[in-house]
């Protein structure tokens, strides 16, 4: 069998044993899972759950919302069915899970591009839509995916050894440094005129959230696919990708990130306070 037709195996497996809840939303059981992830013994898979509840606070979540505990019926010796303590995960559980799992494995290693890249093909699976979209409506989705996908960097860089907080802060300012040409964090919220209290990508149009997109989603991948480690080399990473992401729009004949118009109206003015968004 090839690596591809592994691959998709294994990426059926995890379709096959997906779960979908009263309200639409997807979930996974974790004894289920933890077969699938080739751990014979749940017990084995209990310290892999609890590094993965540890990284979902970390980057800011709330971990009951993703770990939900729960029972679930396993079958045992006799054939008969007991009723044993359990979770149900969400995709982005799933996604942390894979993350701290031991990647020499086959089924873990496809599992760590399946349950990301299947949460980005949801997200854009309807295309045509979002070109349809009025402007202001276009911001609010990209700037949700921008939320979403800054997780998953957080998680990722601090396994790269991006620890604390200002470690991220000055992980951050060194994407933005490659994507705008020098400026940091400060030197952007300068540069659009902005509020104290106003926050960068919440002041963003279309295109430029966009580009930040970009920017996330490819230096989470790269850190994850080159397992770089130390926050030198993460940090150096961030800023290479990001000036990469900048030479392309040159190339392109696009108008660099710094130059886009800022839009009329904050984004948190739009949905409100209650949406709870942060960069």
């Amino acid at each position: 069998m090839s690596r591809k037709e592994i691959e998709n195996k294994h990426h059926q497996t995890f379709e096959e044993i997906k779960y979908i809840n009263s309200n639409g939303s997807e979930y996974w059981m974790a004894r289920q899972l933890a077969k699938i992830l080739d751990y014979a013994e749940f017990r084995n898979f209990l310290p892999v759950i609890e590094k993965a509840k540890k990284a979902c606070q970390n980057s800011g979540q709330t971990v009951e919302y993703h770990f939900v505990e729960m029972h679930e019926m396993v079958l045992i010796g006799s054939g008969a069915e007991r009723n044993m303590e359990s979770y149900a995960f969400s995709r982005y559980a799933c996604y942390l899970i894979v993350q701290n799992s031991d990647p020499s494995k086959p089924v873990i290693a496809n599992g760590q591009t399946y349950f990301p890249i299947q949460t980005r093909r949801q997200e854009l699976s309807n295309d045509e839509a979002f070109k349809n979209l009025k402007e202001e409506e276009k911001r609010l989705f990209l700037r949700n995916e921008m939320r979403e996908h800054n997780k998953q960097l957080v998680v990722t860089a601090h396994q790269a050894g991006v620890e604390t907080n200002l470690d991220f802060a000055i992980f951050q300012n060194h994407g933005y440094n490659g994507l705008y040409g020098g400026l940091d964090a400060k030197g952007i919220h300068q540069h659009k005129g902005l509020k104290k209290s106003q926050q960068i990508l919440d002041n963003m149009g279309s295109t430029e959230l966009a580009a930040n997109l970009f920017r996330a989603n490819q230096t989470e991948e790269k850190l994850r696919r080159e397992n770089i480690q130390g926050k030198v080399k993460a940090n150096r990473t961030h800023y290479d990708v990001c000036k990469k992401v900048r030479q392309t729009i040159k190339e392109l004949g696009g108008t660099m990130p710094e130059d886009l118009p800022k839009p009329d109206e904050d984004l948190k003015k739009i949905v409100g306070e209650k949406a709870g968004w942060t960069s």
